[in-house]
């Protein structure tokens, strides 16, 4: 069973990267674009009562490309989409972004992708600190999807609704 998981993950890495290449797509934008892209997700969380979900990660990763298989696979696509503004912040080869990693309390030595969790005002509800999704080639999507619902915000109480 184990040998088949090896060569299932094979497999998928193999597809991803080949997907990911041909198609010319990069999952994380050019280092310089990430302050950019947290200032929108700021707007966006807040408009949108959402939590931001900071990937910090490469496009040299393979473990960052299986979280992002991971993360859009229709199991975990809703999850994202209806509770998270999902920021790609590109650390170069390690020598990039290293500020932000700093402020979100996100160490880049315990390796890639580094998660870390903002509320919808911007302020630090998480930071992965020991390189829990480094090894993401040999995690399930469960945990990734166990992640989101952890971390999902909690929905505000109306008079409609009775089980707050």
């Amino acid at each position: 069973m184990k040998a088949f998981k090896l060569i299932a993950l094979a497999a998928l890495l193999a597809s991803a990267a080949g997907t990911a290449n041909s198609a010319g797509r990069d999952i994380y934008p050019d280092p310089a674009q990430a302050r950019a892209d947290l200032s929108t997700a700021l707007k966006t969380a807040a408009a949108t009562h959402k939590r931001i979900l900071l990937d910090f990660g490469g496009n040299w990763c393979p473990d960052c490309i299986v979280m992002d298989i991971y993360f859009h696979d229709p199991a975990n696509r809703s999850i994202l989409e209806t509770h998270y503004v999902l920021v790609h912040v590109n650390i170069g080869h390690m020598d990039a972004n290293l500020d932000l990693a700093r402020q979100y309390e996100v160490p880049l030595r315990m390796g890639v992708p580094a998660l870390a969790i903002l509320d919808e005002h911007g302020k630090l509800l998480y930071s992965q600190k020991r390189g829990e999704f480094e090894a993401m080639s040999r995690m399930e999507m469960s945990e990734v999807t166990r992640f989101l619902k952890q971390w999902e915000p909690e929905r505000p109480c109306s008079t409609v609704m009775t089980n707050c």
